[in-house]
């Protein structure tokens, strides 16, 4: 195939952190996506309506001109979230979605959640409106190995929540795990899950070829092949609660290759790519419009994009870092590579 046309696709799933770093990064994630999910655990956290208002109108600011792009936004639910502010907020259009982050799990969480039972009131509200819930699905417990913390979650937090909240939507972000995949599936009524490009691509074994391998460090952390391969078949099954969710997370080279680096990898400038990397590898471009546009859409309840993009098979030139004036570069997925899929157009 020597090009795919289809609805211009969606991201359910990005960090654009703040100030310098957002004007940087949006365009990549604005050029390629008609609309995204833009998870809140900034420093400090995103935590009300008018956070979330405030934070909306930095991001239209770093927007290209002429280029069409909306913001989903999210709030971080903490121990003392305001139900009122919460739903007030997604009934008057500025909230998409709230994040739960369990205390301590990931970058920027310290002020999550410490217990489910202290959200309940949050949560009953959430049910009520018909507000999706987005989860970071690991269990950060000093006995629980990093490998098992998503099985963990599942079986101690998620399906009793799920039991104790029928009608809530949720979706699990970033799946990992064969687990993450059957949680989705027995769910399916109303629950849905993201899967990222690099747990798509790689699994744990990336994380030390040839050394430690800052810019693969990612949480939750790549998994064993057999969860792997066990994402690429749901990714590429065409059921409709499996939808693209980059996890896209930039942060400085200096704080990647660190002695204490952090988690995240950045895919923004080559997040199609990517994934057609995948779907090409598995003889499945075919629905690929049903992963990347239509899943995602219609699990939030809202209408596909009417504009079409298309995506040529031709190398693109060598993926570079990106600088940021004052602060360091940013190194993303498939640094100092050429990646197929290059030719991004409007169709």
């Amino acid at each position: 195939m020597a090009s795919l046309t289809i609805r211009r696709p969606d991201d359910w799933h990005v960090h654009f952190r703040d100030g310098a770093v957002l004007k940087e990064v949006v365009p990549f994630t604005a050029r390629q996506f008609g609309r995204a999910i833009v998870m809140p655990n900034l420093t400090p956290p995103v935590v009300t309506t008018a956070m979330a208002a405030a934070y909306r109108e930095r991001i239209r600011a770093a927007i290209p001109a002429g280029v069409d792009f909306t913001p989903l936004m999210t709030v971080y639910l903490t121990d003392g979230t305001d139900p009122k502010d919460l739903i007030a907020g997604h009934s008057d259009g500025v909230l998409t979605a709230a994040k739960l982050y369990p205390a301590h799990a990931t970058t920027n969480s310290a002020h999550g959640v410490s217990e489910i039972a202290r959200i309940e009131p949050v949560l009953a509200a959430m049910e009520e409106a018909g507000m999706p819930l987005l989860v970071h699905g690991e269990l950060p417990r000093e006995h629980i190995d990093i490998f098992d913390r998503e099985r963990a979650f599942i079986d101690a937090v998620l399906e009793p929540m799920l039991a104790r909240f029928p009608r809530l939507k949720v979706v699990m972000e970033h799946i990992t795990t064969a687990e993450g995949v059957a949680l989705v599936r027995r769910h399916r009524s109303h629950v849905g899950g993201t899967i990222t490009p690099q747990h798509l691509l790689y699994n744990r074994n990336a994380l030390f070829q040839g050394g430690v391998r800052p810019h693969m460090y990612c949480l939750p952390i790549l998994k064993r092949e057999q969860h792997r391969l066990a994402l690429r078949q749901a990714a590429t099954s065409g059921e409709a609660n499996f939808f693209l969710g980059t996890d896209t997370a930039p942060h400085m080279r200096h704080l990647k290759e660190n002695a204490c680096g952090c988690a995240g990898v950045f895919s923004a400038p080559v997040a199609l790519q990517a994934y057609l990397k995948v779907f090409a590898e598995e003889c499945a471009l075919d629905k690929f419009e049903a992963f990347a546009s239509l899943n995602g859409p219609a699990f939030y309840g809202l209408k596909p994009n009417e504009a079409r993009i298309t995506i040529t098979d031709t190398l693109s030139p060598t993926c570079e870092a990106v600088n940021i004036p004052g602060e360091g570069e940013l190194i993303p997925l498939f640094h100092g590579e050429q990646v197929p899929w290059s030719q991004i157009e409007s169709a």
